[in-house]
């Protein structure tokens, strides 16, 4: 199935997204109300809260009484960890249970207030999260009842801005006409959620397409460290550390808009052991791709050995290397990376040579023949890139011992 985060801070109109994905046939989980039902009148959870905090955090007919509960734990830490302790566990049991309960081909969304304060984003194949100005939140919370100064209180208490837009893939602007929010969910269900699950069920990548350059985005950055983020979730222990490499990773270079992830492992065998896991977070493996073209003196295959996987999501391509950890293949990736971002005159040969190269097979379905016409460069460019590691006294990064 697909898992998709759904979150946006309070006010911001999350419901009506849920709503409306749900009319497109989406299954929600509801954290909210899974948070309700594990404390009703006679449950284990109410039971628990009442032994741990009393019996003055129930009304008048035995329910939780919530706002008797925030009361007892605001200002106590010690409180709100035995409260999270009794709660949080059994929320996440109900959860897996509603999730692995969803079909197979489902796009399960998974609706959390709380999604990047708990930092869930890599948990879930796409972070969708509603945005709307402070003020139109405000309103509608006093319009629900709330004090102003509490609305206020609440907002500030959540992840700001900056931090929700770290952690989304998808970022929709709630602030308008409920309609032009909802046209925004029609064209994500339509266009890309109904894709990508397919995708991951059959374990196919995005189609490719033609080798078309844009400009250096500042985007690129962020969106590589939630794939690395998700990839390094799926992968566990057997990633030793990833990293964005390739053209999206160099500033100021302009790029195919197709984000370059190498994953460092300790071996073939551990590589070809993540097929499964990365083909289920998104990753689809592409089984012909065995090695890299060796680009130095060490013509041994096994420095140059790779698996090669590639995203299932059409509106985020990327290709994930997994490499062996001090491979010539491995080394190499890294070190291109950094000599082009130190060295402008590289940087601006690489660039005239990659516009020429996109305009000569513009019109192909695929990048193939684009990468090959890049081939005889990168083999002279190798030579260039070690002497500039030996003059910095450059090194790849050290890896964890794990």
């Amino acid at each position: 199935m697909l898992r998709i985060g759904l979150s946006g801070g309070i006010g911001s109109g999350k419901s009506t997204v849920a709503r409306r994905l749900v009319e497109h046939g989406a299954v929600l989980v509801d954290a909210d109300v899974i948070a309700r039902e594990v404390v009703a009148p006679g449950t284990e959870g109410l039971a628990e809260l009442v032994d741990c905090f009393g019996r003055e955090i129930l009304d008048a007919e035995g329910a939780l009484d919530r706002s008797a509960m925030a009361r007892r734990v605001f200002a106590d830490d010690e409180a709100r960890a035995e409260l999270n302790g009794i709660v949080h566990p059994k929320v996440g049991a109900r959860t897996a249970q509603l999730m692995a309960e969803a079909p197979e081909d489902a796009i399960v969304v998974h609706d959390i207030p709380l999604l990047v304060e708990a930092g869930y984003a890599a948990e879930y194949h796409l972070t969708v999260i509603v945005d709307a100005p402070v003020e139109d939140r405000v309103r509608r919370l006093v319009e629900r009842g709330l004090e102003e100064s509490d609305a206020r209180a609440r907002i500030r208490a959540q992840a700001d801005e900056q931090q929700r837009r770290d952690a989304a893939d998808v970022w929709l602007d709630n602030g308008g006409q409920v309609d032009d929010v909802l046209a925004e969910v029609d064209r994500l269900w339509t266009e890309r959620l109904v894709p990508f699950e397919s995708n991951v069920r059959w374990g196919q990548r995005a189609p490719k397409q033609a080798p078309e350059l844009v400009e250096h985005d500042p985007e690129w950055p962020r969106q590589a460290r939630r794939l690395c983020a998700r990839i390094e979730k799926a992968a566990g222990d057997l990633a030793l550390r990833t990293d964005h490499i390739g053209s999206t990773s160099v500033p100021e270079l302009a790029a195919k808009d197709v984000v370059d992830v190498q994953v460092t492992v300790r071996s073939p065998g551990d590589a070809d052991a993540l097929a499964g896991p990365l083909g289920a977070a998104g990753f689809p493996v592409i089984p012909e791709i065995r090695g890299d073209n060796p680009h130095s003196v060490e013509p041994d295959p096994a420095q140059w050995h790779k698996r090669v996987h590639a995203s299932a999501d059409p509106g985020r391509r990327a290709n994930v290397h997994l490499r062996v950890a001090g491979s010539a293949g491995w080394r190499y990736a890294l070190l291109f990376r950094d000599w082009l971002r130190d060295d402008a005159q590289a940087r601006a040969e690489y660039e005239t040579l990659k516009r020429e190269v996109a305009g000569r097979f513009a019109t192909d379905p695929d990048t193939d023949r684009y990468a090959d016409a890049k081939e005889p460069w990168f083999t002279e460019a190798f030579l260039r890139a070690e002497e500039w590691a030996r003059q910095t006294g450059w090194t790849p990064p050290e890896l964890p011992e794990r």
